[in-house]
């Protein structure tokens, strides 16, 4: 699984890099299902981060990554 979410986040960071920002995977529960990432760059102070997470991100995890239900930011 974590090779996978790793292909997504990248694809992902494409994204992200064009507007001066990253993404990193920070942890990840397989068990679970959830992914564990903190945004950096001009992503993280973003008044648009949350929205960032949900609509690009989990969205993304969650649609191409069989077993991921949710993504969750870790504080930088």
């Amino acid at each position: 699984m974590r090779e996978q979410v790793e292909q997504v986040l990248e694809q992902i960071r494409q994204t992200l890099r064009m507007d001066g920002g990253d993404i990193a995977l920070m942890d990840l529960n397989e068990e679970e299902g959830v992914v564990y990432v903190q945004l950096k760059g001009a992503c993280a102070g973003c008044p648009h981060a949350q929205a960032t997470l949900k609509m690009l991100v989990e969205r993304n995890l969650v649609e191409l990554v069989e077993g991921v239900t949710r993504v969750e930011p870790v504080g930088g």
